[in-house]
């Protein structure tokens, strides 16, 4: 049962059919959701993003009180930096982004940037092990275009068949904001932004990965077309539950 499946499940569950241990559990998981759903929305005002899934916990449903929401982003090639400056800026501004690339500090109900990708890096650079197997076959989509999501699936058969067939928890809403900003960091002054934003965040982020000791299997990457920020894995094994 995927995550979709789980939610749905769950909605129409009765509540005499449930222990008191597994009712708290999805009381928790569908109280998670609101929150992260109403930061989500943040999403759709934002430059160069074209669409956003629900990964980690959230996608799985193996949430707990600590649970933070991790997200992957895909962006537009060419304007990573940019769409990066201005998640992180929003979500910093509100007091909603998780700020350290480890995961040994609490960060409850906080959004984790830590995946970035572009239409070339759509798909998940090997190894594609079951653990990754099991989270991409979850993913949440939260923002995007009908076909943005399918085609992103579709890029990632390595997980097997995913037929994506719209989710309540899904939105694409049209904002005037996310047009204004792309129309007027489309051309010239967009590409001297970029390059700015990029000599800012790749000396942050080395600083930033120096300082931080790398945990098992750590997956890191940066460039102009993936920024991805997982220095210990173990966390993401824990997650998945293939027993």
């Amino acid at each position: 049962m995927n995550s979709t499946e789980v939610f749905y499940e769950r909605l129409n569950r009765p509540m005499n059919d449930l222990s008191l241990p597994r009712r708290r559990q999805d009381v928790l998981f569908d109280k998670k959701w609101k929150i992260f759903l109403r930061q989500a929305r943040l999403f759709c005002f934002l430059p160069f993003i074209d669409a956003v899934f629900a990964a980690g916990s959230m996608a799985l449903g193996n949430v707990h009180e600590t649970s933070d929401f991790d997200v992957i982003v895909l962006c537009r090639y060419g304007r990573i930096f940019t769409a990066r400056a201005f998640c992180i800026l929003t979500f910093e501004l509100l007091g909603k982004r998780r700020e350290k690339l480890t995961h040994k500090e609490e960060a409850s109900d906080m959004v984790c940037l830590n995946h970035f990708v572009t239409e070339k890096s759509s798909c998940l650079a090997e190894p594609h092990n079951l653990y990754w197997q099991e989270l991409y076959k979850n993913l949440v989509p939260l923002y995007g275009e009908d076909k943005t999501i399918r085609d992103f699936f579709k890029t990632n058969d390595w997980m097997g068949e995913r037929t994506y067939i719209g989710d309540i928890r899904h939105k694409n809403p049209r904002s005037r904001l996310k047009i204004f900003l792309e129309y007027i960091l489309s051309g010239l002054i967009g590409n001297k932004l970029e390059a700015f934003l990029k000599k800012l965040q790749v000396r942050r982020i080395k600083n930033n990965l120096e300082k931080d000791v790398h945990g098992f299997e750590p997956r890191l990457r940066v460039s102009d077309e993936e920024l991805e920020f997982h220095p210990d894995t173990k966390r993401i094994r824990e997650l998945v539950r293939l027993d």
